[in-house]
């Protein structure tokens, strides 16, 4: 779960709401991922994740919702591992400002694509 302080970096940004939507779907991944991993150093395989997902008390209510959850982690683990890449740090050791600082960044690059005229 997240906590009032990973929201509330999350919300300062100045981005667009969709891209801070978008921010916290991969931090609220990355928490589920790193619970999942329950202290680990790599992410976990699906197997793992399905486990993990049929301990989550919340997650019993719908048990239907638990694939589509597991395929949603295991998308945003690939997007983790991107930006991991970027900041060279494990995926599992990212932190929220890690996320918020490549959200601005790829608002950056952008505005920087969009604001150059276009070429004849």
């Amino acid at each position: 779960m997240l906590s009032e302080q990973d929201l509330g970096e999350l919300e300062s940004t100045l981005l667009p709401a969709l891209e801070r939507h978008h921010l916290r779907l991969l931090a609220h991944s990355l928490r589920c991922l790193q619970q999942a991993a329950e202290g680990g150093d790599s992410l976990p395989a699906q197997e793992g994740l399905l486990a993990w997902a049929h301990q989550q008390p919340n997650l019993a209510v719908d048990p239907t919702f638990i694939p589509v959850l597991v395929d949603q982690l295991a998308k945003a683990a690939v997007q983790l591992e991107a930006i991991s890449l970027e900041v060279s740090k494990p995926p599992l050791e990212l932190e929220i400002s890690d996320l918020v600082r490549w959200g601005q960044q790829q608002a950056d690059q952008r505005l920087g694509t969009d604001l150059k005229p276009p070429e004849h």
